[in-house]
């Protein structure tokens, strides 16, 4: 007899289906066993439905939750790499001195610490890549690092980017991510407000094409600068976007905010965001935004 035959609960089942069915049950209890006697920091719980995904799968996802959507910050180097052509993104690399003008406690230390963890010299990273072969000068903020608060550098290096997008005449993306200007650094940190918004205003008066990409969170003098100038501002879905946060606005004036207030579905419907775009559709959003702009 080819097949074996065993006789369950009245019913004849083939030894095939009993062994897949008996392998099945093997590999989930693998599953769970390892789920258990992993380290905890290789699951995340997901702050939206509260499931626990391994972080392998939420990379391979573009860093979304599997079961609702949310979306977690995603490193500048894989954002880039899920926007421009394969092969074409050159970084910018500026020259800047170690800056640490009020010697602040701690300052350095902090840098250094996140440098030998990830390899992120600083909170922005900036370069000229291809979108579907047209060219692009690229900007992307990094929240991993001091919460992408905007120094000197990062200032400095926006500006230069957006120079360089000046002078060959080229659109120019920035992806915003930042909680504000960087305490540590103080008023020269508030400059770089001015000195950005400056060089969009020159960008954008010769006719430069600026997409401003906002994602969680877009807050502090990020948002109250370059982040709000955009000629099409796009933002991820559920992204925080605004000066201070809504707890200090209830605060400072004594009322309940809306629903979903700063949210950029919120800020959609107020005619603040142009539109909202789930992560995996920005390299085609990105790409007609381009082609009608070339037309």
């Amino acid at each position: 007899m080819n097949e074996l035959i065993e006789k369950r609960k009245g019913k004849f089942i083939s030894y095939k289906k009993l062994r897949d069915q008996a392998r099945k049950e093997q590999r989930l209890d693998t599953e769970e066993q390892v789920r258990k006697e992993a380290p905890e920091e290789l699951f995340v719980e997901c702050p939206g439905c509260k499931e626990n995904f391994s972080r392998s799968q939420i990379r391979k996802n573009l860093y979304i939750c599997p079961g609702c959507g949310h979306h977690y910050a995603m490193p500048p180097e894989k954002r880039i790499k899920s926007i421009v052509d394969e092969g074409t993104f050159k970084v910018f690399n500026f020259d800047f001195p170690e800056l640490d003008p009020l010697h602040f406690e701690g300052y350095r230390e902090k840098k250094e610490a996140i440098y030998e963890k990830n390899h992120y010299r600083e909170a922005v990273l900036t370069g000229v890549g291809e979108v579907d072969g047209r060219k692009v000068v690229i900007a992307v903020m990094n929240s991993k690092f001091l919460m992408g608060s905007m120094g000197i550098e990062v200032g400095e290096t926006i500006t230069r980017s957006i120079e360089i997008a000046d002078r060959y005449h080229l659109p120019l993306l920035i992806f915003t991510a930042s909680g504000g200007a960087r305490m540590q650094e103080g008023i020269l940190s508030l400059m770089q407000m001015a000195k950005t918004s400056a060089a969009m205003e020159r960008f954008q008066q010769k006719g430069g094409l600026y997409i401003a990409c906002l994602t969680h969170p877009t807050t502090g003098g990020v948002s109250a600068s370059f982040a709000g100038l955009g000629d099409i501002t796009l933002a991820e879905p559920n992204a925080l976007i605004g000066f201070a946060g809504p707890r200090v606005i209830e605060q400072t004036i004594g009322q309940k905010l809306p629903e979903g207030f700063q949210r950029a579905e919120y800020l959609e419907a107020h005619g603040f965001v142009d539109q909202v775009v789930p992560r995996g559709e920005w390299r085609r959003t990105i790409s007609k935004i381009l082609k009608l702009h070339d037309a």
